[in-house]
């Protein structure tokens, strides 16, 4: 079993999609980005988004709540490979982060994630850097969270 096999290199994972609801969206926004056009519907209308929309940080955190679930549901590659399996670490950062199209209430979000390349860490032995595609879209197909992140995987 390669490391590759474990990871699923290459493969995109369906992690699952979630409704935003209007109430949902201004219970974040509230607590954690509470501009006016994710908590009051009408300063939303008349904002340059036309309408409530959630938060981009609100649709980043549902992609991390999706992630585990999937990881939890799915689970790695099966591994055969010499001494335990590896396992994921904490997450050293992202970058590219992007929302092409705001999520409004009642967008039905599917959140996905691809691994695209693996590679030791000289500075940390046994350890490798795990870079993945992180995305998320619309039910009409339209890209609304696009980044790339990393994550520690103990080999």
């Amino acid at each position: 079993m390669s490391l590759d096999a474990f990871l699923r290199l290459g493969e995109t994972i369906t992690l699952g999609t979630h409704r935003f609801t209007a109430d949902e969206i201004k219970t974040f926004a509230r607590a954690f980005d509470p501009q006016p056009f994710h908590v009051d519907e009408e300063e939303a209308r008349r904002s340059v988004f036309g309408a409530l929309c959630a938060s981009g940080w609100h649709t980043c955190a549902m992609w991390m709540r999706y992630n585990l679930k999937g990881l939890a549901r799915l689970g790695p590659g099966p591994w055969d490979g010499p001494g335990e399996a590896p396992e994921f670490g904490p997450s050293p950062g992202f970058s590219d982060l992007k929302w092409p199209k705001p999520v409004y209430a009642g967008d039905a979000i599917t959140f996905y994630r691809a691994v695209v390349s693996h590679r030791p860490l000289a500075s940390r032995p046994g350890w490798h850097l795990v870079t993945l595609h992180a995305a998320a879209e619309n039910q009409d197909g339209q890209p609304v969270l696009s980044m790339v992140n990393g994550v520690l995987l103990r080999t």
